[in-house]
């Protein structure tokens, strides 16, 4: 499920978007970590900076890589030690968001 905003970003500036596209992908291939891995450092760094409109698309590509829920709520759990307690919590919220909606 691909935002209505990041939709309406590719028509307003397709140039754009595709570059930002390309960046992500070069991103991604620079290296030796699998796109599970990928994904979990995405999500980790998403919710360590309290971006929910990320975790949660994050959330959703970890799944799409063939993490399992229970990856990503620890991937959440283990964010605490680092950002704090409460901020983790907040953080696992989010991903429970997208579980339940992937669950129903």
């Amino acid at each position: 499920m691909i935002p209505k905003p990041y939709k309406q970003m590719h028509q307003s500036y397709p140039e754009l978007m595709q570059a930002y596209e390309s960046f992500g992908k070069a991103a991604k291939e620079a290296g030796p970590l699998s796109e599970r891995e990928v994904s979990l450092v995405k999500l980790a760094v998403s919710l360590g900076a309290g971006l929910e409109g990320a975790a949660h698309s994050h959330c959703r590509k970890a799944l799409e890589a063939g993490c399992t829920p229970d990856d990503l709520r620890h991937v959440a759990v283990v964010t605490a030690p680092t950002v704090g307690f409460p901020t983790m919590m907040r953080s696992r919220s989010w991903v429970e968001d997208v579980i339940k909606k992937q669950s129903q």
